[in-house]
């Protein structure tokens, strides 16, 4: 396996992220060694919150939590996934699976040997860390999730996999505008269990699959910026216009959080998780089939706190919190807190108070 890191200066004078970094190395199944990056703030005393980040971003996404989280006494461990921020990237697509980044952060986990973890999680950042509870449960002591899932989809039509599978092999050319045009509509059905094939996500999801791993350069900073900043529509339109020269960095309008989800990737060749985890994400039945159904038991059993926290204006993930609260019966659901799919950015206060309340209670 061939590994890049990302040198350090791309991390230098970043916005409101000051902390000091912590690297844990283990073995993926060949033997190479894959340095994992996490940071660890507040009172060491204190309860500790494991925050988990998804796709495409990194622990910056926790900056705007984590003082307040620290204020509370509450500890906060936020780690970057493979592929992501400050984390070593392999460089291949066949190097990322969904059981790939289960087992590098499970032992990751085992290596630190935290305890008594409250565990929070979204995007990739849940799909993974359920995953995680489920195999090595004593270590976690409470469990919040938020605008993601443990997808299952065991009866998906033929039909509808099959239009999948025909889609992200075409040679059907998608812009980001094009791409978005279609994912808005997930908030028609579910990740899981929706057989109509004209609601069915999956079939909607295809296009964020398609278009990240076609794009080479994929537009991490503007992908997130779109969701997480408010901007003018002419200020979107030129940079969008850089965007498809390949003249980003120049636009005017190249802000500090642009910036900030772009630090990890010093050139296309950094993207490859990025751009390669999407189609691992389980919408049609996969090598995941098996894994998903025992962890989705272990949720219908378990007696940990469980707290489902999700943004309620979230095209992507609208559809997925009935089926979370189906998988786990003992789940408390939280009022929904706007904010989109990134709510830890765009409601930090009110995101950091549920998770304070739910930690203390």
């Amino acid at each position: 396996m061939k590994v890049l890191r990302t040198p350090d200066k791309c991390f230098e004078n970043l916005k409101d992220y000051p902390f000091e970094p912590f690297y844990t190395n283990i073995q993926a199944k060949d033997g190479t060694s894959l340095r994992i990056h996490h940071i660890d703030v507040g009172p060491k005393d204190g309860p500790i919150l494991l925050a988990m980040h998804g796709q495409p971003v990194w622990s910056y996404l926790y900056a705007r939590m984590i003082p307040i989280l620290n204020k509370s006494g509450i500890r906060v461990i936020a780690p970057d996934l493979v592929g992501y921020g400050k984390s070593d990237k392999p460089s291949s697509r066949d190097d990322y699976s969904y059981q790939n980044q289960v087992d590098w952060m499970g032992d990751w986990l085992k290596k630190n040997d935290f305890q008594g973890l409250t565990f929070f999680g979204q995007d990739w950042g849940g799909l993974i860390g359920l995953r995680m509870i489920a195999a090595d449960p004593d270590r976690f002591v409470k469990v919040a999730m938020g605008n993601t899932g443990l997808p299952y989809n065991p009866n998906t039509p033929q039909e509808v996999i099959s239009e999948i599978k025909e889609f992200r092999d075409s040679n059907k050319k998608l812009t980001l505008l094009t791409m978005l045009k279609e994912v808005v509509k997930m908030d028609e059905g579910s990740l899981s269990g929706d057989k109509n094939k004209k609601k069915h996500v999956a079939t909607k999801f295809m296009y964020w699959q398609k278009f990240t791993w076609d794009t080479i350069n994929l537009p991490i900073g503007m992908v997130c910026s779109m969701q997480m900043e408010r901007s003018s529509k002419f200020a979107g339109l030129v940079h969008y216009a850089l965007q498809r020269l390949g003249l980003e960095t120049t636009s005017p309008f190249y802000t500090d959080l642009m910036k900030a989800y772009e630090a990890p990737f010093p050139n296309a060749t950094y993207k490859m998780g990025p751009r390669a985890m999407p189609s691992h994400v389980p919408t049609i039945p996969d090598e995941s089939l098996e894994a998903q159904r025992k962890a989705r038991e272990f949720f219908k059993t378990s007696e940990k706190p469980f707290l489902s926290v999700f943004a309620g204006d979230d095209p992507i993930t609208n559809g997925v919190e009935m089926d979370v609260l189906k998988m786990a019966p003992n789940a408390i659901s939280a009022d929904h807190i706007g904010g989109g799919h990134f709510f830890q950015w765009t409601r930090p206060k009110q995101l950091s108070k549920v998770l304070i309340d739910f930690i203390k209670e």
